[in-house]
């Protein structure tokens, strides 16, 4: 794939509408309807997409179920790099897109997309799509605004308050860990960089930027580098845990009230009804503790668009389905419904979004909360090389938790800096 890669993402970019023009003919015409083939991986969409052929003739899409995350993705380049057999619509992790683009494997579908689908999704989620760009190479399905999760009997036994800043975040931790040294607020997780670039994220952070073709990479910038002390300086103090996530001994904290609080996503309702079903109706949600208490803000830990194949022979078709699946009131109420997703369509979510999880049966304005949070999140770009800063964090930050130095955190920070940058540029993008 590194190969492909060369070829640099400039040049995915100026994909022109000229052709796009060419790649959108048609299969139907009078012999049926358009055939589309979409490769996911979210729960049940094959139901969705049946629903969608059930309710006009001009159109069929056949779904193919996927594995998730780099299985899917090396799967859509092999038969991308084939010459055949890739289907019209991939769905892509926001952070997969731009190593998409760049192995020519996506399109820019701007000139098909209008300013009312766009309208649709919080500028944070659209920032995700395009890459810093005019283009557009993806449409949103789901996202993964940040929050913060706490035991709330415990927090009424200890008589603690819900931390609205990260400053108080930290007093909080402290209070609880001193009051009882067996339990922690959280841990920091060196094993999850998507968690720790949505906290970056909502610091301020974009890791990368993108301006006429040319990369820059800004992982020592200095949102990032204040996230990094921050947590450093928790885990150096011992007043949070420092323990991976989805472990066996993470799962028993949350379960046995060691772990009373967890720095998490909109899914972690499901995570926690799995890791920890002796606790149901025992946590409640809140936004993320603040860096301005007077500007909120949040970050994405996951989340899923929708793009559409450069070896697609109808572009046109593709994009219409795309824009229904992830636009419309009835496909956004079975992307909750059926899929169990939160939609990226803040738009035509509401309404869908009404009863909380059996397990947060006692918030029942979750959703309601969630949505005003997922306002919140700040834009941010990633790479076309994501997986190279991804491993580098677990590296760097694997030493640094080990050590439980603040100063080891800044330096994984910087050293994340350099194996990013370096690497763009021994694979041959052009850099700034």
């Amino acid at each position: 794939m590194r190969s492909t890669l060369r070829a640099g993402i400039g040049a995915a970019i100026a994909i022109t509408a000229l052709a796009l023009t060419g790649c959108s003919g048609s299969s139907g015409g009078s012999d049926g309807p358009v055939e589309l083939t979409y490769w996911g991986w979210a729960p049940n969409m094959e139901q969705i997409v049946d629903a969608y052929n059930e309710s006009q003739d001009g159109i069929h899409v056949t779904y193919v179920k996927t594995d998730a995350g780099d299985p899917a993705v090396t799967k859509f380049l092999t038969a991308i790099q084939a010459g055949s057999g890739a289907p019209d619509l991939m769905q892509a992790e926001y952070q997969k897109i731009p190593t998409l683009l760049a192995s020519d494997a996506i399109i820019d579908i701007a000139d098909k997309v209008d300013s009312e689908t766009e309208g649709k999704f919080s500028e944070g989620v659209w920032s995700s799509v395009t890459l810093g760009t005019d283009g557009v190479y993806a449409l949103p399905q789901d996202s993964g605004p940040m929050m913060f999760y706490y035991r709330e009997d415990i927090f009424d036994q200890m008589g603690l308050t819900v931390p609205t800043t990260w400053d108080e975040y930290a007093e909080v931790a402290k209070t609880v860990h001193e009051a009882d040294p067996s339990k922690y607020l959280g841990t920091f997780s060196s094993i999850d960089p998507g968690q720790f670039a949505g906290l970056t994220q909502q610091a301020g952070a974009s890791w990368w930027s993108s301006d006429d073709g040319a990369w820059g990479v800004d992982i020592d910038s200095e949102p990032v580098q204040e996230v990094a002390s921050f947590w450093g300086g928790l885990v150096e103090s011992g007043v949070i845990d420092n323990k991976p996530q989805y472990t066996p001994e993470w799962n028993a904290a949350l379960n046995d009230g060691s772990q009373i609080g967890w720095v998490s996503s909109v899914w972690a309702p499901g995570v926690l009804a799995g890791n920890a079903p002796d606790t149901a109706g025992l946590w409640r949600m809140a936004p993320l503790p603040q860096w301005d208490a007077s500007d909120p803000a949040t970050g994405n830990w996951g989340g899923s668009a929708v793009a559409v194949s450069s070896q697609s022979q109808n572009v046109d078709a593709a994009v219409e389905f795309a824009t229904w699946l992830n636009t419309s009131p009835e496909a956004v109420a079975q992307l909750v419904s059926v899929s169990g997703l939160y939609p990226a369509d803040t738009a035509d979510s509401a309404e869908a979004l009404t009863e909380p999880f059996e397990f947060f049966s006692n918030q029942p304005d979750f959703y309601e909360l969630a949505a005003e949070i997922a306002d919140t999140v700040q834009p941010f770009t990633y790479g076309p090389n994501v997986n190279v800063a991804y491993s580098a964090f677990n590296d760097e930050f694997g030493k640094a938790a080990a050590s439980k130095s603040q100063a080891d955190f800044l330096t994984a920070v910087t050293q994340m800096q350099e194996i990013t940058l370096t690497d763009l540029e021994d694979t041959g993008f052009t850099t700034k």
